[in-house]
């Protein structure tokens, strides 16, 4: 609901600003892919670190997040969690963009951890698969990984809110293989098909979904999202959480799938996806996107 105190925003201004917005977006990442693989990188990794995280408010919302969770962590330590964290944000963004290098460099991986034999018999027996993850590292490295390796793994996404930057966004996600849905009642239709099939889907749940239950995340309580659980309940799928997590090089990923959530019931299995999730980030809290408004259980 808008806010009362605040004037409608008049619909011409804001089509407008969203097209000059996703013009600007468009330049840097045209720019950028001119450049060297690495350099390509490193300088939108710094742009969005140094430029556009302060300028958009994003430095400030990671750190108000890390304060709450971390309310004794030392001022140095946490403006260090948010300078990489930004930057990660904008090496995984323009590597989403680089349809050929990054998919290429992610097929030269090999998946590690105890999912990687789960979803191997899975797949040879037709049972569905849903692979969870968070905005961690790069989510889309394992299913680059993954696909490079013969699967057919689809994707659901939640559209932006700019439509134009929206429109060639969801190309990228075309451009790693295996088709993408969007959230909705026919993006559900396709992504609910495709489960039904025996294929693989990937799933992000670690953004926060008004009216969604309240379960603990890094202590505190964070409306999540059931639905990847619910699905693999009523499809009998596995359900496995997977991370893309970037190497100390800057370039390259490990990318691992832990073994699968036991079949129980949707809240204590999405609760152990949120402990798995949490556990990753406790252990390297600089890969995890700070910058969401993941706790936002008084906005109800």
């Amino acid at each position: 609901m808008p806010d009362p105190k605040l004037p409608p925003q008049d619909p011409l201004a804001r089509r407008v600003g969203h097209y000059l917005t996703n013009a600007v977006i468009v330049g840097l990442i045209r720019f950028a892919l001119l450049i060297p693989y690495r350099a390509r990188l490193a300088f939108v990794g710094r742009f969005v670190q140094h430029v556009l995280g302060p300028v958009a408010g994003y430095s400030r919302r990671a750190q108000d997040n890390i304060k709450m969770i971390w309310p004794d962590l030392p001022a140095s330590r946490r403006n260090q969690i948010v300078s990489k964290c930004l930057n990660n944000v904008g090496r995984s963004f323009i590597e989403n963009y680089s349809a050929q290098e990054f998919p290429a460099r992610m097929a030269q991986n090999t998946p590690t951890g105890a999912g990687v034999a789960a979803l191997e018999a899975a797949v040879a027996k037709g049972q569905p698969v849903i692979l969870v993850t968070g905005h961690y590292g790069n989510y889309e490295a394992t299913r680059a990984c993954l696909v490079a390796r013969g699967l057919d793994i689809g994707g659901l996404y939640r559209d932006m809110k700019n439509p134009y930057f929206n429109a060639h966004y969801v190309k990228t996600m075309e451009a790693f293989g295996g088709p993408v849905f969007p959230q909705g009642r026919r993006g559900t239709a396709g992504f609910v098909r495709h489960l039904k099939q025996g294929g693989q889907l990937v799933l992000l749940f670690d953004q926060h979904v008004f009216g969604a239950p309240p379960l603990d995340f890094l202590g505190q309580p964070a409306n999540t999202a059931l639905s990847a659980a619910e699905l693999a309940l009523r499809y009998d799928a596995l359900l496995i959480p997977f991370y893309g997590i970037r190497q100390p090089d800057g370039v390259s990923f490990e990318t691992v799938l832990e073994a699968p959530i036991p079949h129980s019931d949707p809240m204590t299995m999405t609760q152990c996806l949120n402990d798995s999730l949490a556990a990753r980030i406790r252990s390297d809290p600089e890969q995890w996107f700070w910058v969401h408004r993941r706790w936002r259980i008084h906005d109800n």
